[in-house]
């Protein structure tokens, strides 16, 4: 009996884990798709945020979501879970803006 707690812990808090990585999937999908169309049209990096912001804004949601609740369900602060869920969705929209940056930058 001891061994199904710990069990039934794990697969209580597996769905949660689930939705973030599908999150994170959907959001970074999102952000890459956005690249080769900013470069056709040669937007500066300004209106390529903005791009990021207006296409992507309810995977932003979704991933921001799912990390609140997978923080929630760990024991995590909601100030802290707010934060690492600025922290996720920021590393991502950095990566993606340095690599526009890189391909505009490119001849």
């Amino acid at each position: 009996m001891m061994m199904a707690v710990p069990l039934a812990m794990m697969l209580a808090t597996a769905p949660a884990a689930d939705a973030v990585g599908a999150g994170r999937k959907s959001f970074s999908a999102c952000l890459e798709a956005q690249i080769e169309p900013a470069l056709k049209v040669k937007a500066t990096l300004a209106d390529f945020g903005q791009t990021l912001k207006t296409k992507c804004g309810d995977k932003e949601t979704a991933f921001r979501t799912a990390i609140l609740a997978a923080d929630k369900a760990d024991g995590m602060s909601l100030k802290d879970s707010q934060s690492d869920a600025d922290d996720q969705v920021a590393e991502y929209v950095d990566k993606i803006t340095a690599e526009y940056e890189d391909y505009a930058k490119s001849p």
